[in-house]
């Protein structure tokens, strides 16, 4: 025995299914979006951590001209309490520390001769 479809339940069929891809294909398409913005974020912070590095270059050798120390954890420490005070989150306070604790390292490392 063969089942007939009627034109309208093959109409219902593929607005159910139309509808089930509405949703998913807007969810990859802000998964896309939200992508594209990270990647620019990324690109932002890679050239801002070229700066810092070239102007931690250029410390070695006011440093060494002034007979400093390449590590200064005072200064280390008032960069971290300065960056904390200024967080916003939702990056926690820890998360922040380790970040700019390796920026700050890779950078002295650099200035090391």
């Amino acid at each position: 025995m063969k089942l007939l479809v009627s034109q309208q339940e093959r109409s219902s069929n593929v607005a159910a299914v139309a509808m089930k891809k509405g949703p998913e294909n807007r969810i990859r398409q802000d998964l896309n979006e939200k992508r594209k913005k990270i990647d620019l974020i990324d690109r932002r912070l890679l050239s801002l951590l070229n700066q810092r590095m070239r102007l931690a270059l250029e410390l070695r050798k006011i440093k060494k001209e002034l007979g400093k120390k390449i590590h200064d954890p005072k200064r280390e420490k008032e960069l971290l309490d300065r960056l904390k005070s200024l967080n916003a989150g939702p990056l926690q306070e820890e998360e922040l520390k380790r970040i700019f604790q390796t920026v700050i390292k890779v950078c002295r490392q650099a200035q090391q001769p």
